[in-house]
């Protein structure tokens, strides 16, 4: 995404100076898509030497699309060697980490991005729009659902998500997307945390629990086709090029059995959320689902807004060929009865319900990746939704996850302020106004 938005749309104002991967068949991959795609040909270094390009190069900005666990290293070396960073979510995995970002981020006074694109989705747009308006009066409490269906959610317990130690669980790698739009929704911060999940789906123990014998322990073999959750990297280009002709060269497997193996994330979690102005957060992630999408209903004081969101409606799988690329939705997959699509309803008191209006634009999360890159490359311009993300937004995202995980391992709430992270108070130049 970022490759092609520098050297396409974005070429007139940034320029790509260099790439790094730890996987030097992977680095050779995207070095020659650029040279294939653009004519270019773009310089490669080592992970180790990322401080030094920084310098030489005279750097001005680094992305980061490393595993969650890497983050903060990178995002430190980066701003020490004098850039500024643009980082996907989540910003980092655990509370010492992300406090190393603040102090290292105020030392420099470099800057640290976030790329929270969920935020530029016309549709959670329009959601953010009612609340500015008043439409629902204050806040009281949101009720959050989010599924995962059984080809996307799958994915994370074929990778190395599945295990804590590289993401944080989904309740950080995930969950914290779904976070920071209620942080953002509601211009606040989480307080406290209460957590309960398990690894009830995947995993070894509970598909002999089921009496599902697995004979495999990756999802590229012969017969695959068979089985709906194997991943067969021979059946995708892009997946075969990136890793089945690569792992060789570190041993990393990206289509492990979501059956096998030491997996130690949580396939279904639920959390209560306090907030510091009060509002109460409840919700939960289900990572097996038969359909991908989320619910949101938010309740006011004057009223309730409902966001319902159906983005793949069933998983078929194809007859003669295993799922690709887990994380394209956009199949077509359809039916009268769950029909994709999006829809936001707003209820006030005593009156009946509306349907309020969702302007999508081209391309992906109905036009908001387009968004935040020019935000990115061209400098965010005057927002009314304040959708750009910076450091203490994705601090702030995060601080949920970790209060959760730390929830999940105590059995007891967690107040967010214990953790020790700057999280500040919610002071938006767009507050939520009282009434309409």
């Amino acid at each position: 995404m970022y490759i092609h938005a520098i050297l396409g749309e974005h070429a007139d104002v940034a320029e790509l100076v260099g790439l790094s991967d730890t996987n030097p068949g992977r680095l050779e991959y995207f070095e020659d898509l650029i040279e294939q795609s653009y004519g270019e040909k773009i310089e490669g270094f080592a992970p180790a030497d990322l401080a030094d390009f920084i310098r030489s190069k005279n750097i001005n900005r680094l992305i980061v699309t490393t595993p969650d666990f890497t983050h903060a290293q990178m995002i430190c070396t980066a701003l020490e060697a004098g850039a500024d960073v643009v980082v996907e979510k989540p910003l980092t995995i655990n509370a010492a980490d992300a406090q190393r970002i603040t102090n290292t981020a105020e030392a420099t006074g470099r800057k640290v991005i976030v790329t929270f694109n969920y935020r530029y989705s016309p549709r959670n747009t329009a959601l953010k729009k009612a609340l500015l308006e008043g439409q629902i009066g204050k806040v009281t409490s949101v009720d959050f659902t989010w599924m995962l269906d059984t080809v996307h959610g799958a994915d994370y317990f074929r990778r190395w998500h599945r295990q804590k130690a590289n993401s944080g669980g989904l309740l950080i790698h995930k969950s914290s997307h779904h976070f920071d739009l209620v942080n953002w929704w509601l211009d606040d911060v989480p307080a406290r945390v209460y957590a309960a999940g398990s690894l009830a789906f995947y995993g070894p123990e509970n598909a002999a629990d089921r009496g599902q014998h697995r004979e495999h322990e990756r999802g590229t073999f012969e017969g695959s086709q068979a089985d709906p959750f194997a991943l067969d990297l021979r059946s995708d280009p892009k997946l075969k090029g990136l890793y089945l002709d690569n792992e060789h060269l570190d041993g990393y497997r990206r289509d492990q059995d979501v059956f096998s193996g030491e997996i130690n994330i949580e396939d279904n979690l639920a959390l209560t959320v306090t907030y510091a102005r009060g509002a109460l957060l409840t919700y939960s992630l289900n990572a097996h689902s038969p359909w991908e999408g989320y619910r949101v209903a938010i309740n006011g004081t004057e009223g309730r807004l409902e966001l319902d969101v159906i983005e793949r409606a069933a998983v078929l799988p194809a007859a003669g060929g295993s799922p690709v690329d887990p994380s394209v939705s956009v199949d077509g997959q359809d039916s009268l009865v769950r029909r994709r699509g999006e829809r936001l309803v707003l209820q006030r008191h005593w009156e009946a319900a509306v349907e309020l209006e969702i302007r999508n634009g081209e391309g992906s999360h109905g036009g908001g990746d387009k968004l935040l890159l020019a935000d990115i490359f061209r400098g965010a311009v005057e927002d009314d939704y304040a959708r750009p993300a910076g450091l203490s937004d994705g601090v702030a995202a995060i601080a949920v996850g970790i209060a959760g995980n730390d929830s999940l391992s105590t059995g007891s709430p967690v107040d967010v302020a214990d953790l020790g992270l700057e999280l500040g108070i919610a002071k938006s130049a767009h507050p939520v106004p009282a009434g309409r």
